[in-house]
């Protein structure tokens, strides 16, 4: 096996494109040295050229030229490639892991099985110039990974269910980097884990597995920065039967003005930090209110393992601010010991797991 492989990643967002050359060096002894960043690049798209598409999925060929155009500018040379991973889609509900880009994998992204994002697009245009350089194309843990068990997604009528829509990418490689840092497997630890960014998800990782999770996506757990997370379901419907609501402007409630945006104006975590840090009073009630939350999602997955938790991991962008991390923590460490990882790296999480691959820690996955 090669000591060092070049791959490239790709993680479409809304109106971006954010692409990086990463070299992997699979023989490295120290483990800050195995993922070296060698390009990357925040690609910028206008929103009228967006909606010049009918479709999410009919953009990836145009965003594809896009990223090849970018790196010829940059001088990278494509040969060097040996791997493409694209950010993963909205795709049928899969278990945890890294899989090959297949057809059954692209029909499904290309028709938005579970919906349609942007995202949609990372496993599209990797299998497309993967493709033409005679590589593999993978995707890992899409926002869909469900392994949660089959009590836990009971809720409460059989004409509702509860379902994984969380950040899986972030939260299960940052529980991978601390298995490693106390030498221990992923799947020998019981961990909580509490992605804190625009979306707020807290996962119960038991042995490996995510067994429940808030979905945090429209509507369950802890509101964040722009979603309002559970509301009191009578008083939702009411709102909705109020004729005073379109549907659009109640579903703007739920995800984009719900959250720091309806209460404070603003979804700039680090601007409401510094309102607290100078004695808004009112910035740091709602600051408060959503670490109180939070705090109480920890507590409540604490339960699901009994209270046999390793450890509490708050991740995401959030986790950069020292007093809100520290209002979560005075809850909640009486748990378990608490370590935080700011930020949301999903290009090293993607080239992370293609690590992984290669050095035979995890498996390649087939999706059907």
């Amino acid at each position: 096996m090669q000591e060092k492989i070049k791959i490239l990643a790709i993680n479409p967002g809304s109106t971006s494109t954010k692409i990086a050359v990463i070299e992997l060096d699979t023989q490295a002894q120290d483990s800050s040295k195995e993922i070296i960043p060698v390009f990357s690049k925040n690609i910028k798209h206008s929103l009228d050229k967006v909606h010049e598409f009918a479709r999410i999925a009919d953009q990836y060929k145009w965003r594809k030229e896009i990223i090849l155009n970018t790196l010829q500018e940059n001088n990278i040379n494509l040969s060097e490639i040996k791997y493409v991973i694209g950010r993963g889609g909205l795709v049928k509900s899969i278990s945890s892991g890294i899989y090959k880009v297949n057809e059954s994998m692209k029909h499904d992204l290309l028709i938005g099985y579970s919906g349609e994002h942007a995202c949609n697009l990372g496993g599209l245009i990797a299998d497309d110039i993967a493709s033409s350089l005679h590589i593999d194309a993978f995707i890992a843990d899409p926002v869909v990974v469900d392994e949660m068990t089959p009590i836990a997604k009971v809720a409460g009528h059989p004409a509702f269910e509860r379902k994984a829509i969380f950040h899986a990418l972030n939260q299960k490689a940052i529980a991978r980097v601390y298995a490693r840092q106390i030498n221990k497997k992923y799947e020998e630890l019981n961990l909580i884990v509490a992605h804190m960014g625009g979306g707020i998800s807290v996962g119960v990782h038991e042995k490996g597995l995510v067994i429940d999770v808030n979905q945090a996506l429209n509507g369950e757990g802890p509101f964040s920065p722009e979603r309002s997370g559970s509301l009191p379901v009578i008083d939702v419907i009411r709102a909705c039967f109020s004729g005073k609501y379109t549907e659009e402007e109640l579903n703007k409630m739920i995800v984009g003005k719900g959250g720091f945006v309806a209460y404070l104006g603003t979804n700039d975590a680090l601007a409401i930090e510094n309102r607290v840090k100078a004695g808004d009073k009112e910035a740091d009630f709602y600051e408060s209110a959503m670490a109180y939350q939070i705090a109480k999602e920890i507590g409540a997955a604490s339960t699901v393992l009994e209270g046999k938790v390793d450890a509490i991991l708050l991740t995401g962008g959030l986790a950069y601010g020292k007093g809100f991390v520290e209002k979560i923590s005075k809850r909640v460490r009486h748990l378990g010991p608490i370590f935080s990882f700011p930020g949301e790296d999903e290009m090293n999480a993607l080239a992370f797991n293609v690590l992984l691959l290669l050095k035979g820690e995890i498996p390649l996955k087939e999706y059907n």
